[in-house]
């Protein structure tokens, strides 16, 4: 997936091949909250600018989502709930911009000298992270 901005939301456009099928021709619903856990962590990461892991998530999958066709996933911030979370929110939109799945989580908040002492991202990685935001 690659990503772009827009005042307040990150947004992903994408088709999802054939291989990823649920049923017949319909995206496998994992792979839909993988499309959508995707959109808010770099949400977070561009519009908080701290490191971001998703602590709880929930899928609201409201219309179908078909395979090779061509999809917008947006992701918002809704509300930094204290000093290390965050609720933010990713939606999944078909070619005709038709809402097909929503999905609320709540993301930790990282500093990248927590995260390095917590091992959990590769060193060229938190390195690349604090020259983009300066830390």
């Amino acid at each position: 997936m690659k990503f772009y901005t827009r005042d307040s939301a990150v947004f992903s456009r994408l088709t999802v091949p054939d291989h990823l099928c649920g049923w017949d021709r319909l995206v496998h619903g994992g792979v839909i909250s993988t499309i959508l856990d995707e959109v808010m962590s770099w949400t977070g990461i561009y519009l908080l600018k701290q490191i971001t892991m998703t602590k709880s998530m929930t899928v609201d999958f409201i219309k179908p989502v078909y395979i090779n066709s061509e999809l917008k996933a947006e992701g918002l911030v809704l509300e930094k709930t204290g000093k290390h979370e965050a609720l933010l929110e990713g939606r999944l939109y078909n070619q005709e911009d038709t809402l097909c799945a929503r999905s609320r989580a709540t993301f930790v908040i990282f500093s990248p000298a927590v995260a390095k002492r917590l091992g959990i991202a590769r060193k060229e990685h938190l390195e690349w992270f604090e020259e983009i935001y300066n830390f």
